[in-house]
């Protein structure tokens, strides 16, 4: 599967962000999604995750609440809403997919740089 991300930019603290990340192929509905993220400096972290087959969604902590994956499998996309942005997620967003859930995805689209300005 091929994967790729948009609907990066530039945005102040307390706004809104969606990303998008169109795959490739017909079995979209057999793959786990994931976001994940690297700010500068920082370690790549997990960020989201949509299960496939039954809708379980997973977040990162300091997500939770800001923070919604969810996916068209019509369109073969995966969405991630972000909400009340802060500096903190400032970062490179990546998204991801599995055949099964796995700590390290073996499809990774390029990445969609997120600022968040304080």
């Amino acid at each position: 599967v091929q994967l790729q991300a948009s609907g990066g930019g530039l945005v102040q603290a307390g706004d809104s962000l969606r990303l998008s990340c169109a795959a490739s192929g017909r079995t979209f509905n057999e793959y786990t999604m994931y976001w994940f993220r690297q700010a500068p400096g920082k370690e790549r972290e997990f960020v989201a995750a949509s299960i496939r087959r039954d809708g379980r969604t997973y977040y990162l902590d300091s997500v939770k609440g800001r923070f919604t994956i969810s996916r068209d499998n019509a369109k073969n996309t995966v969405y991630l809403q972000m909400n009340n942005l802060n500096p903190e997620d400032t970062a490179v967003y990546y998204c991801a997919a599995s055949l099964t859930p796995t700590d390290n995805p073996e499809y990774w689209g390029q990445g969609t740089l997120v600022t968040v300005s304080s």
